[in-house]
C-alpha cells in the first residue's frame, strides 16, 4: 500500500500527496473534507480556511489536554524500554506524537516545517504519525513524521509502539477486525499496542437524566445517525477484538469523564473544568452533518438540539458524565 506523504519521504512504501485528500467542501457553513464525505469515512468539520483558528484542531488539542489530566501526563502505558519506532494513527491535532516526539533528549536542537528523514538512528524515538486530514502544525520535532492516508486501509512495516486514539467515528464498520489485526501485524514482537476510545452513551451520576432530555436525545441520535457505517459500540469490545487479533497480556480500564466541573473531588472537578469546552464543541461538530444527511433534520432542529444539550451537559446537577475506555 502507498501512503500519502508531505515533504520528504520517511521509507519506501510512501508516495506524493494524493491532491485527493487536499479538496474540501462546504456544508452547513463548515469546511469538510471532500474524501471523507466521498468515502464515508469522517463526519467532522476540518474548517481548513474558514476558521481561524481551525476550530476543530483546537478542540483535538482540548481533548488532548483533558486526557493529560486523566492520566497524570503520562503519555506511555507499556513498560517499553527505549522504543525507537512509535506510530500514531490518527494523529488528530498531532498534540500526543509531538509531546512523544519532544521526549526525545535531542528534540531541542531544532523544528523542522514539513519535512525531514526518519532514516536518523541517532534519535530516541521516531514516530510516525498518520491521519486523513493533511493539516499538519508549521513546526514539529524533527524525530516526528505525519504522513495523510486513510486509516481503512493497511499499514506497512513494524513499529515497537502503535498507538489508536478516538478512532470510532472514522473506522468502517466492517473493517474493526482488520483494523486491530493490522496493529497487531505492525507491532514488532515484544512490542505494545495502546488504544483509547470514547463511548458517547452519555449517563448522570444520580439518575436524573432520563430519555426525554436532549443530552440522551443528542447520544442516542448520534448512535442512530452513523448506523451501518461506524461501529461506535466497539470501544465495549476492545479487549476481546485484541485478544481474538492475538495480543496477549491486555489491560482494560474504563474512565469517567465529566462533562462539567460538577464533582466534590478536586482531581474530577478539575478534569470536568477542562473538559468542558470540548464537550460544548463537539456536541456540535461531530453531529452536525451526521444529524441532517443521515437523519434528515433541519439545521434549525440540530441547532436548537445542541443548544439545549449543552445546557444540560453544563449543567451540575445532572452530574452527566461519559466513558473513556
Amino acid at each position: 500500500m502507498s501512503s500519502s506523504t508531505i515533504g520528504i519521504n520517511p521509507e519506501a512504501g510512501t508516495s506524493a500527496l494524493d491532491s485527493s485528500f487536499l479538496q474540501t467542501v462546504v456544508l452547513h457553513n463548515r469546511d469538510y473534507q471532500q474524501y471523507s464525505i466521498n468515502n464515508q469515512v469522517y463526519f467532522v468539520p476540518i474548517d481548513e480556511a474558514s476558521v481561524t483558528p481551525k476550530e476543530e484542531v483546537e478542540r483535538l488539542q482540548i481533548m488532548h489536554n483533558v486526557l493529560n489530566l486523566v492520566f497524570d501526563g503520562r503519555l506511555l502505558f507499556p513498560p517499553l524500554t527505549r522504543p525507537r519506532r512509535i506510530l500514531d494513527l490518527g494523529y488528530g491535532s498531532a498534540s500526543w506524537a509531538t509531546e512523544v516526539a519532544e521526549q526525545n533528549e535531542r528534540a531541542d536542537e531544532g523544528c523542522r516545517k514539513r519535512c525531514w528523514s526518519m532514516e536518523d538512528t541517532n534519535f530516541k524515538y521516531q514516530v510516525l504519525g498518520v491521519d486523513i486530514n493533511p493539516w499538519q502544525p508549521e513546526e514539529v520535532p524533527r524525530n516526528l513524521y505525519l504522513q495523510v492516508d486513510d486509516l481503512n486501509r493497511t499499514q506497512p512495516h513494524t513499529f515497537d509502539l502503535v498507538h489508536s486514539r478516538m478512532m470510532a467515528s472514522g473506522i468502517h464498520v466492517n473493517r474493526w477486525g482488520d483494523y486491530v489485526r493490522d496493529m497487531f501485524r505492525v507491532t514488532r514482537p515484544g512490542g505494545w499496542t495502546q488504544m483509547e476510545e470514547l463511548y458517547f452513551n452519555v449517563q448522570s451520576d444520580n439518575g436524573s437524566l432520563s430519555d426525554e432530555h436532549a443530552l440522551r436525545q443528542w447520544s442516542t441520535r448520534y448512535m442512530e445517525s452513523l448506523q451501518g457505517l461506524k461501529d461506535l459500540r466497539v470501544p465495549l469490545r476492545l479487549p476481546n477484538m485484541m485478544r481474538d487479533a492475538g495480543f496477549v497480556d491486555v489491560e482494560h480500564r474504563m474512565i469517567m469523564l465529566h462533562t462539567c466541573a460538577w464533582s466534590t473531588d478536586p482531581r474530577e472537578n478539575a478534569i470536568g473544568a477542562a473538559n468542558r469546552e470540548n464537550v460544548q464543541r463537539f456536541l456540535s461538530s461531530m453531529a452536525l452533518y451526521p444529524f441532517i444527511e443521515r437523519l434528515g433534520m433541519t439545521i434549525q432542529d440540530v441547532h436548537l438540539l445542541v443548544a439545549q444539550a449543552r445546557l444540560e451537559a453544563d449543567n451540575p446537577a445532572f452530574k452527566v458524565l461519559y466513558f473513556d475506555l
